[in-house]
């Protein structure tokens, strides 16, 4: 069901109308029958991976869905995407990590796109995978590109505004207005700014500007990809950042981030708590879940007590589970500008390395259906290593292959003047502190 009004998608088409140009791009066409169903293969595959953490649909977070016209008041929740629960400990990380809110986040999730990527293949390799290059007329403001790569995008046969904010992204769609489908299109999105035309190509106007602070995030990220890859495993954090979580030696202050999991026992006293972060320290390698340890843990972990952004860049290796889970981070960055399937690929090993993540950590997640790996016994953290051995094999070729969706993206979207800028003007959050305890990092911002 569209999530987005029709006068709305009008409107923007009438803007567009009354500022922009004719003129023809290349497409690359894709046949209505194909990417419907590869769009309900990816939509059933999303909801098989988050249905375990679906909230049954007579939950409160649900009204909404109740409430729709026509709905059936003996229909399953299996036939809706409801809200995630945010008492499971596995999928709650969804909606405080990576605010996947209510029904809107499973949704946004289940919604289809192609790969851009496919803008870089030649027209004999297109063919043999039943699609065509073609030119399409559409209506924009800017001039045309000197490169034809940023003069291109996939066109959707007989996708219409109704598809939009349910199968489609609405974000960055143009369509037609012969009714005839809908274009996606990084360069057309992210060429979208306003500014006078005798400023282009000055890196001073304003229109400039807004291009190199959307490129400089990608960028960012890109590095992040880059480096981790890279990397030199480390095996023995044993998960205890969750532990630094919880820690809280007589005399201190309680621990801030119990409230996190605040509705799951303890498996462990406090004591072996405290035992466990003391015994050699903690080894976490991932800055920004310094932010949620105890402010007594601090000093334990050996990479130190406080950290900036940029030692992401240094710290942040392939064998550290949460890396895994950024990877769905990451890839919803792209939407709509990226394959879906990878989305998924990213959503199923974020899911797994989670699991690892709770079931290794001091509260008692059994009653949700998860086990327990006791790091705080030799074979617990034997255990441990083991199943994050496995984890990095298996994230590794996906982490990959963002990285390269990262650098199509990045050259389908901007030009290189663009690109350029961005690098010498990097976003002010890339400059942030983190240490226990403090806020994020656009409020952490380091002075000067």
């Amino acid at each position: 069901m569209a999530l987005c009004s029709s006068s709305a998608v009008r409107s923007a088409a009438t803007s567009a109308s009354a500022t922009g140009a004719r003129r023809m791009i290349r497409v690359v066409s894709m046949p209505e029958e194909q990417w419907r169903q590869k769009a309900a293969e990816h939509s059933a595959r999303v909801r098989n991976l988050l249905a375990p953490g679906l909230t049954d649909i007579d939950h409160p977070m649900n009204s909404g869905i109740r409430r729709q016209p026509g709905r059936d008041s003996g229909t399953s929740s299996a036939d809706y995407f409801t809200a995630l629960d945010p008492q499971n400990p596995v999928y709650n990380f969804l909606i405080e990590y990576y605010g996947l809110k209510g029904v809107k986040g499973p949704r946004r999730l289940a919604r289809w796109s192609p790969d851009p990527s496919l803008l870089l293949f030649n027209e004999e390799e297109l063919n043999a995978s039943g699609l065509r290059v073609e030119e399409k007329e559409i209506l924009h403001r800017h001039d045309a590109n000197d490169s034809p790569i940023l003069d291109s995008g996939i066109f959707l046969e007989g996708a219409t505004e109704e598809d939009f904010g349910g199968t489609l992204h609405l974000k960055g769609a143009i369509p037609l207005e012969d009714g005839s489908g809908t274009i996606f299109s990084p360069s057309l999105f992210y060429n979208r700014f306003g500014g006078d035309d005798e400023g282009e190509g000055d890196s001073n106007s304003s229109s400039s500007k807004d291009k190199m602070k959307s490129a400089a995030p990608f960028q960012w990220y890109r590095a992040i990809l880059t480096n981790t890859i890279n990397s030199e495993p480390i095996f023995h954090c044993h998960g205890l950042h969750e532990w630094a979580m919880q820690y809280h030696p007589p005399g201190s202050d309680p621990p801030p981030s119990g409230k996190y999991q605040s509705h799951m026992p303890l498996r462990v006293s406090r004591e072996v708590i405290n035992e466990a972060v003391e015994r050699r320290g903690i080894s976490c390698t991932h800055v920004d879940a310094l932010r949620f340890f105890a402010k007594a843990a601090a000093p334990l972990n050996h990479h130190g007590s406080q950290l900036e952004r940029t030692d992401q860049l240094r710290l942040e290796q392939k064998g550290c589970v949460h890396a895994h889970m950024d990877l769905l981070k990451l890839s919803i960055r792209l939407q709509p500008f990226v394959d879906a399937s990878l989305v998924a690929d990213t959503l199923e090993i974020s899911l797994r390395a989670r699991r690892l993540d709770v079931e290794a950590s001091p509260y008692d997640v059994r009653p949700f259906g998860f086990g327990v790996v006791p790091v705080e016994l030799p074979e617990g953290r034997e255990e441990y290593r083991r199943r994050q051995k496995e984890l990095m094999q298996a994230a590794t070729p996906i982490r990959e292959r963002l990285l390269t969706a990262y650098e199509a993206f990045l050259d389908l979207a901007f030009d290189d003047a663009t690109l350029i800028g961005a690098e010498h003007n990097p976003a002010a959050e890339r400059f942030a502190r983190a240490e226990p305890g403090g806020k994020p990092w656009r409020k952490s911002l380091i002075e000067g």
